[in-house]
């Protein structure tokens, strides 16, 4: 028997508001606060495994959503990362020493510019 989380993975491209991209990050950092071992590709693998496949579920998930004040969920993240550790973000970290090729960059070691001459 496969557990479901080790499972063949897809990517899946989301596009969605910054605050509700915020909302995942505090949600990730409840999780670490709970002592879980989390990232945000399986809370979300998490979240939609356990939501409720009615058709009325659904539809008042998308009503409450489409209801919701931009304002109010901002605040909430605010509050939250307050309180909790801050999260990783996705995605390769960036050495501002670096070129977008791998290199170094030619301004950032001073003896380079007497070498470029």
């Amino acid at each position: 028997m496969e557990l479901l989380w080790r499972a063949e993975r897809r990517n899946t491209l989301i596009a969605w508001p910054d605050a509700v991209n915020e909302r995942l990050d505090q949600l990730v950092a409840a999780g670490i606060v709970a002592g879980e071992n989390i990232n945000r590709s399986h809370l979300l693998a998490a979240l939609v495994a356990h939501a409720d496949l009615s058709p009325e579920f659904v539809a008042g998930v998308m009503r409450d959503y489409r209801a919701l004040n931009s304002n109010a969920l901002d605040e909430a993240n605010r509050s939250a990362a307050e309180q909790w550790p801050a999260v990783r973000r996705p995605g390769p970290r960036r050495d501002s020493r670096r070129s977008k090729t791998g290199g170094a960059r030619r301004d950032s070691d001073p003896s380079a510019i007497n070498d470029a001459r």
